[in-house]
């Protein structure tokens, strides 16, 4: 039972003490450890002096089809600009944030070994980009899984028609949950609160700060409930000793 009780300490520390608001995924095309990179392209810019991403990531998360994983936007016609500016900077998000620590979880997938979960999305930032995508179309709910990869390239699979965008995703909300498996999270939260993540900001990164919060919450369940674990087992060995 000392085992245990010590055992259970340790693994708490380790968790504590583990970096969550500067760290990269294990994922297909991010770096082993954020660092500045001064030349990203376009959109990806915002991360240039704290990134996860490198150069020809950025710059091929700016095309059609590309490399980072042959996935084709235009599966239901061409999709509009205004719709695909949103695409590229939840790429961009994915690829270069050193901020998503506190929402990794392990990914049992071929092409990467983590992914993330529940990352908060602000309401302003969710809802523009649905906005700004609801004259398009597609044939899927769920773009992680389920596409005819038989090309090399995804197409709608056998028996789906391509819709209109607010067909697919009547909601902001039903979008932003469902369209990447739930790695975002809708919230009532606005840019600028510090309760949500922004896909797309200016001068200082906010996620971190946004990332302090939610790690903090963390900390502070995991520490009650290892305390909580602690003094049942404290319990036990008093009881088992009488």
């Amino acid at each position: 039972m000392l085992l245990v009780l010590a055992s259970l300490l340790t693994l708490t520390s380790g968790t504590l003490s583990l970096d969550k608001l500067n760290m990269c995924m294990d994922g297909k095309h991010q770096k082993t450890a954020p660092g500045p990179e001064g030349q990203l392209f376009l959109q990806c810019t915002p991360w240039r002096d704290n990134a996860c991403c490198t150069a020809n990531t950025t710059e091929e998360a700016h095309e059609d089809n590309s490399y980072l994983y042959n996935f084709n936007w235009n599966h239901c016609g061409a999709m509009s600009p205004s719709c695909k500016r949103h695409f590229i900077q939840d790429t961009c998000f994915y690829e270069c944030s050193p901020h998503l620590g506190p929402w990794i979880q392990p990914a049992d997938e071929s092409w990467r070994k983590e992914r993330v979960l529940n990352v908060p999305i602000c309401k302003d930032e969710c809802e523009q980009w649905w906005e700004d995508c609801k004259d398009d179309f597609t044939c899927k709910s769920n773009w992680h899984k389920g596409w005819d990869w038989s090309s090399k390239v995804n197409k709608c699979p056998e028996g789906s028609k391509c819709r209109k965008w607010t067909e697919v995703f009547p909601t902001p909300k039903s979008m932003c949950e469902e369209i990447w498996s739930n790695s975002y999270l809708y919230t009532t939260h606005l840019k600028g609160s510090g309760r949500c993540m922004q896909l797309w900001f200016s001068g200082k990164n906010p996620n971190r700060e946004v990332a302090e919060y939610y790690n903090q919450a963390q900390q502070s369940r995991s520490f009650a409930v290892t305390t909580l674990l602690f003094l049942a087992a404290v319990w036990l060995v008093g009881s088992s000793a009488r």
